[in-house]
């Protein structure tokens, strides 16, 4: 008697999965759609043609993931916010040189495809996409058997952004005295979760349903809240020319980060009394018995983005931040050395 032979299926993959999966993300791609977008689902490449009201473009890529916050979305059964950090994660990373978003692309690689959760974190991608003013123009969802446990996955994002050739924001015209405006974060956005879920799991032993100490949240509340966005509260006062240089606070703090944008010979103080760090990090310092110094380098501190701008312009930009609904607080200054120097 002769035996079946194996299928793609018998293998792992489910090829008709992977189809119904993306028949259903077409309409989360036209949902992004603008004026500039030239193809559609299925297309081997994704176009998008240059936007007419730049002269002189220059084009800004990032490329990111969201990193084991992932874990926390396995746990608590979520798959809606992840995508929505990602982009909003490379959004911030190329809006510290001046650039606007034009086009956002994915990756999705599991091990066995589960629909519900590619619908749900591509609706997130989606959702962040119009949110930002930005085309989903494509992705790709693979499906690794063998390379992916059961239930988990991998995210990560593409972005391409424009800005004139002639507002390229590198840090160069920062200066000796200029203020640092500290932009708040929405919580721990993509960074520090390895840290945080030793914390949070093994240390304090609570389940993503549990309140998260000092919070009045669940632990996956806490944990999931979406990577802001800041797009919208900074490209008004980029477009006025009121700030001279920005730093996106992501893995490695304000000591790894902002001294990326500052020209050479220059450092910063941080004051510290300069605002609260919000409950997470106080809570995770505390179950943790964090040093103070760790926390500063492992967690964005309740600081998501740093503007440096001229003193004269600081509390014009405070004022607008605080507008658009964010808090904002001068939190420091840059001064003659290197590095970043603590104060408080």
């Amino acid at each position: 008697m002769s035996e079946a032979g194996l299928s793609y299926r018998d293998a792992g993959v489910d090829l008709d999965a992977a189809e119904r999966a993306k028949g259903g993300l077409e309409a989360l791609l036209a949902s992004t759609r603008d004026e500039n977008t030239l193809s559609g689902l299925g297309a081997f490449g994704g176009l998008y043609r240059l936007p007419g009201d730049v002269t002189s473009p220059v084009l800004v890529s990032s490329a990111d993931g969201v990193g084991t916050k992932l874990k926390v979305a396995f746990m608590a059964g979520r798959h809606d916010t992840v995508g929505q950090c990602l982009v909003n994660h490379c959004v911030n990373d190329i809006l510290v040189q001046g650039a606007r978003p034009l086009f956002f692309l994915d990756y999705l690689a599991t091990g066995t495809l589960d629909e519900r959760v590619v619908s749900d974190v591509v609706s997130g991608v989606a959702a962040a996409c119009r949110e930002n003013r930005c085309a989903l123009l494509g992705g790709e969802t693979a499906q690794m058997a063998d390379f992916y446990a059961a239930g988990e996955y991998d995210l990560a994002g593409f972005i391409v952004g424009v800005v004139e050739r002639d507002r390229v924001l590198d840090g160069s015209e920062i200066r000796s005295g200029d203020v640092l405006v500290g932009l708040e974060s929405s919580g721990l956005h993509t960074n520090g979760y390895t840290l945080a879920r030793r914390i949070v799991f093994d240390v304090l032993d609570l389940s993503v349903d549990d309140e998260l100490p000092g919070t009045g949240r669940s632990v996956a509340d806490e944990l999931l809240t979406v990577h802001r966005s800041y797009r919208a509260t900074l490209l008004p006062l980029l477009e006025r020319d009121l700030i001279r240089g920005l730093a996106h606070n992501t893995g490695g703090g304000i000591p790894g980060n902002l001294p990326r944008v500052l020209p050479g010979g220059l450092g910063a103080r941080i004051d510290r009394r300069a605002w609260e760090p919000p409950a997470v990090f106080r809570a995770l310092q505390t179950a943790g018995n964090v040093d103070r110094g760790e926390m500063d380098r492992v967690f964005n501190m309740g600081i998501g983005m740093i503007a440096a701008v001229r003193p004269e312009d600081a509390a014009e930009v405070v004022a607008a931040v605080v507008a658009s609904g964010l808090n904002a607080w001068r939190i420091g200054s840059v001064e003659a050395g290197q590095g970043v120097r603590y104060e408080g």
